[in-house]
């Protein structure tokens, strides 16, 4: 197994992924652990839909109608195994929901990190769609739910390399108080 550091530093994004996908076991077992992000009271602002199948035709339905256009969006068949990142916000808690959604978002991220360490090719897509009351619909969002994208998961194509990422000057991003 692979240190955090390691696995941080070897992610990547697979906008193309072959037909293969992690059983849903295999997506809970992961879950589970990326679910273990830092959470303010532990209110778990979050949840995910597992989107395979005609689910992903159902959604390319609706990708369309939000863009007002007929027929199906071929956008969801790119991948085998959609996930649609919820942010569920609790309006008891004095926690601020800027927080719960960055806890959300923390999740979605982790599981990212989590699959492709895991052998999976992970892309995060969002867009103004993902906002769009068609989306909310097709995705039964409550009233405090907002989707924060989808993660398109399948497996890494073989004829395709990890990719060079550019590192980035970390003394570019830190400072000290002023």
């Amino acid at each position: 197994m692979t240190s955090a550091y390691e696995a941080a530093r070897a992610r990547r994004s697979w906008s193309r992924v072959t037909d293969e996908a992690p059983s849903h076991d295999e997506l809970v077992r992961i879950v589970s652990a990326a679910g273990r992000v830092a959470d303010h009271s532990s209110l778990r602002p979050w949840r995910l839909i597992e989107l395979r199948g005609d689910d992903r035709m159902r959604l390319g339905r609706a990708l369309n109608k939000a863009e007002g256009k007929r027929g199906i969006s071929t956008k969801p068949g790119r991948a085998p195994l959609l996930i649609a990142v919820v942010a569920s916000y609790s309006k008891k808690s004095k926690v601020p929901r800027w927080e719960q959604e960055a806890v959300a978002s923390g999740v979605a991220h982790m599981l990212s990190l989590l699959l492709d360490e895991a052998g999976w090719g992970v892309f995060w897509r969002t867009g103004s769609a993902t906002r769009s009351k068609p989306i909310a619909k097709a995705h039964k969002l409550g009233k405090r739910e907002e989707l924060l994208g989808w993660l398109y998961v399948g497996g890494k194509p073989l004829d395709r390399d990890s990719g060079r990422r550019k590192t980035i000057d970390a003394e570019a991003f830190i400072s000290r108080m002023p």
